[in-house]
C-alpha cells in the first residue's frame, strides 16, 4: 500500500492542525507531528535510506488514502484492537486501519454475542486505542440498538464516537435500507464505513452464522452497496460472502472494499485481533489465518509462574529491594 500511505499527488499536502492539537511530546513540534516525513521508516511504503525525492509516508492514514490504494490496485490490513497496547502494537507494526468492534462484546466482555455490548462499554475502549495509535485509522462500531431507530439516534451516538471515543470513524451493519442513515451522518461530519453481507448484530433475523450472496442473492449485496456507497459510505466492508459475489461488489463501487471471508479481491482484510494472533481457544472460521499461538505462550507464562511463586523462586534477591 504505497500509494496509501504516500501523499496523494491529486490532494493538497495535509497541514499542521490549526488550531492546535493538544500538548506535543517533549522535543517535538507541532509541524513535525504532521508532516508526512513524521512517520517512521519502518512504516509501509518506506524504505531505509530513501532516494532523494522519493515521496515519504505520511503521519496518518485519511480516508482518502485507502480510496488511493483502491485506485493504485494496492492493499491495506485492518484489525480490531479493545486497549492501548494492542493498538500501540499493531500501529507500530504498520496496520492501516484499526477497528473497534462491537466484537468486543465476545471478545473482551464475556458474552455469547456482539448483541450485549453498549456504547458506554465501547466508548472506554476507543478512546485507550485512539489515544494510543498514532498513525492508523481508527473506526469504531455502532453496537446494536445505537443507531436503528432513526437517523437522528444514529447521527447522535456517531456524535458520542467521535467527541467521546476520540473515533476518525464509525461503522454500521446493514443494507440499503440505512442508506439515508448513512447519507445524515455523513452531512454531520461522521465518516461511515458500511458493513454488508453477514451482519451479526442480525444473527436471528439470519436464521444463525450463514454466508450471504450465494447465487442469486449476490445481486442484492451489490444493490446495497451502491446505495450505500452513494449515500456516501467511504468504504464497504463485507463478511462471510462468496469470493465471486464480493469481487462484484468491489468492481460496482468506486470506493475500497474490505473482505473478512470474502475472497481476495477487496482492497483490504480483517480479522479479530485474538483469532489472528491465536489467543482465543476454540474452533476458529474457516476464513481465519493464525499467525501466533498467544494462548499457549501465555498458559506456559501464567504456569512458570504459578511454579515460582509456590516454591519460593519468585520473588528472588535480584526483585527484591
Amino acid at each position: 500500500m504505497a500509494s496509501s500511505t504516500s501523499p496523494d499527488s491529486s490532494m493538497p499536502a495535509e497541514l499542521a492542525a490549526p488550531y492546535g492539537n493538544g500538548p506535543a511530546p517533549a522535543g517535538t513540534s507541532a509541524a513535525a507531528e504532521t508532516s508526512p516525513a513524521a512517520a517512521p521508516s519502518s512504516t509501509p511504503g518506506s524504505t531505509a535510506g530513501q532516494e532523494p525525492g522519493a515521496r515519504k509516508p505520511v503521519a496518518k492514514i485519511r480516508t482518502h488514502h485507502l480510496r488511493q490504494a483502491k485506485l493504485n490496485g494496492e492493499r491495506f490490513a485492518m484489525l480490531t484492537a479493545y486497549d492501548q497496547y494492542t493498538a500501540e502494537i499493531f500501529d507500530q507494526a504498520g496496520i492501516e486501519v484499526l477497528l473497534v468492534g462491537d466484537s468486543a462484546s465476545n471478545n473482551v466482555f464475556g458474552n455469547e454475542t456482539s448483541l450485549p455490548v453498549t456504547v458506554d462499554e465501547l466508548l472506554p475502549l476507543c478512546r485507550a486505542v485512539t489515544r494510543s495509535a498514532k498513525r492508523a485509522l481508527v473506526v469504531a462500531d455502532l453496537p446494536f440498538g445505537s443507531y436503528e431507530v432513526s437517523a437522528q439516534q444514529a447521527v447522535s451516538t456517531g456524535v458520542r464516537f467521535l467527541k467521546e471515543g476520540l473515533a476518525h470513524a464509525v461503522k454500521i451493519e446493514g443494507g440499503k435500507f440505512y442508506a439515508e442513515t448513512v447519507r445524515a451522518m455523513v452531512q454531520a461530519g461522521i465518516p461511515v464505513m458500511a458493513h454488508i453481507g453477514f451482519t451479526p448484530q442480525s444473527e436471528h433475523a439470519l436464521g444463525g452464522y450463514r454466508v450471504q450472496g450465494r447465487g442469486d442473492d449476490a445481486q442484492r449485496l451489490i444493490d446495497d452497496a451502491v446505495a450505500l456507497t452513494d449515500a456516501g459510505a467511504f468504504c464497504v466492508l463485507m463478511e462471510m460472502v462468496p469470493a465471486a459475489t464480493a469481487a462484484a461488489v468491489d468492481a460496482a463501487v468506486d470506493v475500497p472494499t474490505i473482505g473478512i471471508g470474502a475472497g481476495n479481491a477487496t482492497t483490504g482484510q480483517v480479522l479479530v485481533w485474538q483469532d489472528m494472533a491465536g489467543l482465543r481457544g476454540g474452533r476458529m472460521a474457516k476464513f481465519v489465518k493464525q499467525y501466533a499461538d498467544l494462548r499457549t505462550s501465555l498458559s506456559d507464562a501464567a504456569k512458570a509462574y504459578g511454579e515460582d511463586v509456590r516454591s519460593g523462586q519468585f520473588p528472588g534477591p535480584e526483585h527484591s529491594f
